[in-house]
């Protein structure tokens, strides 16, 4: 019997049009399920989250609530900013929600929700906002316009240094800032803190995101930083469905749990959109 003899250059060809096949099937099946899944309701990809700190604090602040909203699939960056200058605070958050892929939910604590209602206002991809024990200051309205009306602890323990920039007390941080925390976590957390011009608060938003944005509201029922009922007062002018917790001004890091169920929340109705 003749050995069946190969043509070898015949043989590259034949594997080379079945490895395009194979190629354009794969690509057209994904293709089509990929088509298929945009078609489905409620299959848009889950928005990106940009979460913002407040005075006295940087990003590293969010990690209980960042290592939550991985877990759950979400694409999640803090922003780090100067607190040198509400401007520069603006600039570089609205640097950081721009940068982001798709729909965007933006989440600002205490003097970051005033850098938030800035910083996504005019934004048609920033979806939800979330304000967590936060100021929302109205357009041309200062972020420290109401703290005499509605006073809290705070103001009486921020130590000034020569160059305009003010720590809280650490002999008070603790009952101040984050009262169900233990003490030795607040310690550090006080050692810690980052230095917040105070020029900050004398500042006013040109443009308010939460006038256009659907917005939601953590409201902290113990906070001895800002107090309650300004909360209050900033979450009912911005029309938000709000959530209130008894917690410290630094709920984020007490109850990340009921934090990042309210950002979830948002970010869910925002898909819907």
């Amino acid at each position: 019997m003749n050995p069946i003899r190969v043509d070898h250059v015949a043989l590259v060809g034949l594997l080379a049009l079945a490895a395009v096949s194979i190629t354009h099937a794969v690509l057209s099946l994904g293709s089509t399920y990929m088509q298929e899944a945009a078609d489905k309701p409620g299959s848009s990809p889950k928005p990106s989250i940009v979460l913002v700190h407040g005075a006295f604090a940087d990003g590293s602040g969010w990690s209980p609530v960042i290592r939550i909203l991985q877990k759950d699939g979400y694409e999640v960056t803090a922003v780090q900013n100067p607190l040198s200058s509400f401007a520069e605070d603006v600039a570089t958050t609205k640097r950081l929600v721009d940068g982001q892929a798709g729909p965007v939910v933006v989440v600002g604590h205490s003097y970051g929700g005033a850098v938030i209602t800035a910083a996504a206002a005019d934004n048609s991809r920033v979806k939800a906002l979330v304000f967590v024990a936060a100021f929302a200051p109205d357009v041309g309205e200062q972020i420290g316009a109401y703290l005499e009306k509605y006073p809290s602890p705070l103001g009486g323990a921020l130590r000034p240094d020569s160059a305009g920039f003010a720590y809280v007390d650490r002999a008070a941080f603790h009952d101040i800032f984050a009262k169900d925390l233990s003490k030795s976590d607040t310690d550090v957390m006080a050692a810690a803190q980052k230095p917040a011009n105070v020029s900050l608060f004398n500042a006013s938003p040109t443009g308010a995101a939460w006038k256009s944005t659907p917005t939601w509201y953590v409201l902290t029922r113990d906070d001895q930083a800002l107090n309650p009922e300004l909360q209050r007062f900033y979450a009912k002018r911005a029309g938000a469905k709000t959530t209130e917790i008894g917690a410290s001004h630094a709920v984020f890091i007490s109850h990340p749990e009921e934090v990042a169920h309210v950002i979830e929340a948002a970010a869910a109705a925002s898909t819907t959109r």
